[in-house]
């Protein structure tokens, strides 16, 4: 018995994606009669049939089903291996691959790897953005080595992900130069229903956090007039600088147009009664002039599989990232986070 080889399954999973033996071998840059003879002699080694014909038409039967799985693992796990032997080098090559929802990602990441490539240089960076959600199932299906995030990790993939805080930073209430409380510096709680605001989409971290300060808030969502909702930070930034809308956006996206006083972040004055205390994963208060201010803190999450093998490099930039957190101000999270 010849028994499978790399190559074959490689031919495989690419047939199964297209469900196409001539794309499969465009892909591959390969023949076309090349990808049959492999799919061929898998069926007759193994004595059965991966792949249904229908007229000019194909269907993966059972059998295909489950070398699907399993050949992604096989193929998985041998790049991980030669990974890992081209580390044992001392770190001098190699390749990491990171997720980061778009805050972190064009904002608070870059001087981290700035700082890791200064210590490695020779070791290759390939960084992904996306929103929360997609970084979340990329980690979890071992598309990236480690995932950076400021959203939470929906409950079914809590007990394939392990994560922990690395950084945070704030949620501000932000308006453009038309806008009245731009002049107002402060608004009530009250006054957040009152204007039009600019949101991120379903999935993103910060509008998990915006929902997440309205809710403690005692304000539903539907009660604001949502007229525009964009997936990226910068165009909801775009649209109230002349616009009239007020948007709840990162501080470190607005840093530098605040200080052209282009844009304005607008303190909130919690006037509840009693002002309930609100969870300090969530909020914080600060009090000036008497007043009881609502802040909006969102921490930074790591993470990893739980069970996937671990590259040396990605164990070094996630030790690195533990590192840069001041002493005793990250706290390690192992079944939920909010």
């Amino acid at each position: 018995m010849a028994g499978m080889t790399l190559e074959q399954l490689k031919i495989f999973l690419a047939v199964a994606q297209h469900l196409h033996f001539t794309r499969a071998a465009e892909e591959l840059y390969i023949t076309q009669p090349a990808v049959s003879a492999a799919i061929h002699n898998l069926e007759q080694e193994y004595g059965v049939k991966l792949f249904h014909r229908i007229g000019r038409h194909i269907e993966i039967a059972e059998a295909g089903k489950l070398l699907q799985v399993e050949a992604q693992k096989i193929l998985d796990q041998v790049s991980l291996t030669e990974r890992g032997l081209r580390e044992l080098n001392n770190l001098q090559r190699g390749e990491l691959k990171l997720g980061s929802s778009l805050t972190i990602g064009n904002y608070w990441l870059p001087s981290k790897i700035s700082e890791f490539k200064s210590r490695y240089p020779g070791i290759q960076i390939n960084c992904s953005l996306a929103n929360t959600e997609e970084i979340c199932l990329g980690t979890a299906t071992g598309q990236f080595d480690l995932g950076l995030v400021e959203g939470d990790v929906k409950p079914a993939l809590q007990s394939t992900l392990d994560y922990e805080i690395v950084g945070s930073d704030r949620l501000q209430i932000v308006v453009g130069r038309k806008h009245p409380w731009f002049e107002w510096g402060e608004i009530d709680l009250s006054q957040l229903t009152k204007t039009p605001w600019v949101m991120r989409e379903p999935g993103s971290g910060t509008q998990q956090r915006f929902e997440e300060a309205l809710q403690n808030w005692e304000i539903n969502l539907s009660e604001l007039d949502v007229i525009l909702v964009f997936n990226s930070g910068e165009m909801t930034k775009a649209a109230i600088e002349d616009g009239v809308g007020a948007i709840g956006i990162s501080e470190l996206m607005v840093k530098k147009e605040i200080q052209l006083g282009t844009l304005r972040a607008i303190r909130v004055i919690d006037n509840r009664d009693g002002n309930a205390t609100m969870p300090t994963a969530v909020t914080e208060r600060s009090r000036s002039a008497g007043y009881t201010y609502a802040e909006i803190v969102r921490p930074f999450f790591k993470l990893k599989h739980r069970q996937r093998f671990q590259t040396a490099l990605s164990k070094v930039f996630e030790q690195m990232l533990i590192s840069s957190m001041s002493d005793g101000s990250h706290q390690h999270i192992s079944t939920s986070l909010i």
